[in-house]
Order: structure tokens, then C-alpha cells, then sequence
């Protein structure tokens, strides 16, 4: 990888996301790295330390499945800095098998790269998010 291909810009940051769903463990390795952890928040099944690419990776499925793969998140602002970036989302999302159960929070990831890929992300909802995304998957 070249130092372009691996700099860090907001198009850098929305790519590592874009390519999650892709399923190519390559393409992802480019953006995610092996040992990177994802720390998310509050107290919900999914929530906690999802420690290596593969159990991140995993963290994604099951919330697609509790989604029914409606999940999105919309970024609001991207950030860089000097190995750090900060995405703000808003994310919407209906619980699988209950349309009457919606998800509308705004969140933040601050996620650590090195040598161009992530090692370290962490969520944080904004308000009472958290506790609406804990109801949400409870």
C-alpha cells in the first residue's frame, strides 16, 4: 500500500465502513486490521469489548440479524486527524420479526488507525440513545 492509498480522509473512513457488508475478507483487511477491537456501548447483547477482526465482524452479523439488515447509519460529520477519526451517524434501523420497534439515535465512533487501517474503535450515543438502543434490542 502506497502512503496515498492509506491516508486518512473522510472518503478513507466511509470506505472502511462501505466495504462491511461486502463479505471480501481482503477488501476489509485493507481498512479493518486483524487484531482491532470495537468497544460498544451500554449493556445490550451486543454491547462490550468485540476483541479481533473476526469477532467484530461477527458483532455486524448478529446486529443485521436483529435488524433484518435495516440497519443504516447516515454520516452527519467525519473527522481526521493525526491516526485518529470521528464519525458522527444518525442511525435508523426496525427490529426483526417487530416493524412497531424502530431505532433513530445519533452516535460517535472515535476510531484509532495505524499504518492505514483501524486498530481500535468505540460508540457512544448522544442522549438517551443508549438506553433506546438497549430497549431496542432487549
Amino acid at each position: 500500500m502506497s502512503d496515498t492509498a492509506g491516508a486518512l480522509t473522510p472518503e478513507r473512513v466511509e470506505a472502511a465502513y462501505g466495504v462491511l457488508g461486502s463479505g471480501d475478507r481482503a477488501a476489509i483487511e485493507e481498512y479493518w486490521d486483524p487484531e482491532m477491537t470495537w468497544e460498544a456501548a451500554g449493556h445490550a447483547r451486543t454491547s462490550g469489548v468485540h476483541a479481533g477482526l473476526d469477532n467484530f465482524l461477527l458483532f455486524m452479523k448478529t446486529m443485521g440479524e436483529l435488524t433484518g439488515n435495516s440497519l443504516k447509519g447516515e454520516f452527519k460529520e467525519i473527522l481526521v486527524g493525526d491516526g485518529i477519526a470521528v464519525a458522527v451517524t444518525h442511525n435508523t434501523a426496525t427490529r426483526a420479526g417487530d416493524p412497531s420497534r424502530k431505532l433513530d439515535i445519533d452516535e460517535i465512533h472515535h476510531l484509532r488507525w495505524r499504518d492505514g487501517r483501524i486498530i481500535e474503535g468505540k460508540g457512544a450515543m448522544f442522549g438517551t440513545g443508549t438506553a433506546e438502543f438497549e430497549q431496542f434490542l432487549a
